[in-house]
């Protein structure tokens, strides 16, 4: 495998936790309640991305491949539960 396919596969199994986290970072901003964050945009979304690789690299160790649905709902819990956390109040 060369360097531009590893980019490739990296990127395709980073996607899922990009997209829910970028739908979770952005649905509070265009609410009519305003924003209200614990910390800056940037550190935000930096966390909900690192969560969401991370919950996807245990799936890939614990199942021993990627893909699995159970992964995903994981994914879409951690990154729900957090993205809550980070903006009550």
């Amino acid at each position: 495998m060369n360097f531009f396919a590893f980019l490739v596969h990296l990127a395709g199994f980073m996607a899922p936790a990009v997209v829910v986290g970028l739908i979770l970072w952005l649905a509070p901003q265009w609410s009519s309640q305003g924003r209200v964050a614990r910390w800056s945009r940037a550190i935000d979304l930096t966390v909900l991305l690192v969560m969401g690789v991370g919950v996807l690299l245990a799936g890939l160790v614990f199942f021993g491949r990627d893909g699995k649905m159970a992964t995903y709902a994981a994914l879409v819990l951690v990154q729900g539960t957090l993205a809550w956390w980070m903006r009550r109040r």
